[in-house]
């Protein structure tokens, strides 16, 4: 059981460290809300994950060629408008702590997870391996790998958080509105890749 635990913190945080949407989120709402924004954001991403889970228990398993197809368009054609409009509201845009156009990290930690095609097609494949070899155990023991993902997850976004905020205390405007335009080109580029990262 324990090593169940410790599997699922190692693959959950190789996965967490992939630079992605949720990574960015999180660094620029961390500027707005300080080290906590990290917790929230992996809150939302919990969210998504236990509906996911929770099919996985049903025995819902649909990973195939079109499914990976309809992902890659769907979310990456998500993260290109979620980019674009980044960047526009990166013009005008002023550095408050108290607010922000990211909203409630909580929201953007479920957002930025349902439009990452990365992030669907690991859990309709390695995720979803793993916790039906946990359940050939036990219901505890994939109980136990899809804890020990969210530890991971949590060790690593609130450790981003913390250290983004620590450096938020000298952020200008200019520098912010700089910053929110890098993030939008990024989420953009990023939405291209997997919108045209087709099955054959």
């Amino acid at each position: 059981m324990i090593e169940l635990l410790a599997i699922g913190f190692a693959i959950g945080l190789t996965g967490a460290v992939v630079p992605g949407p949720m990574l960015f989120a999180t660094i620029e709402a961390s500027l707005r809300k300080g080290w906590i924004a990290g917790l929230m954001i992996v809150l939302g991403h919990v969210v998504v994950e236990i509906l996911i889970c929770t099919m996985i228990f049903l025995g819902f398993s649909i990973a195939n060629d079109i499914v990976f197809n309809v992902v890659s368009l769907v979310g990456g054609g998500a993260l290109i408008i979620f980019g674009m409009m980044t960047i526009h509201s990166s013009r005008n845009a002023t550095f408050d702590v108290k607010g922000g156009i990211a909203g409630s990290p909580v929201v953007a930690g479920t957002l930025t997870s349902v439009s990452n095609p990365y992030f669907l097609i690991w859990w309709l494949t390695i995720g979803n391996s793993m916790v039906m070899d946990g359940l050939k155990i036990g219901f505890i023991a994939a109980a136990l790998f899809i804890t020990g993902h969210w530890i991971a997850d949590m060790v690593w976004y609130v450790s981003v958080s913390t250290i983004s905020s620590s450096g938020g205390k000298l952020m200008s405007d200019l520098t912010y509105r700089a910053f929110l335009s890098g993030c939008g080109v990024f989420l953009v580029c990023f939405g291209i890749y997997y919108a045209t990262a087709i099955v054959i």
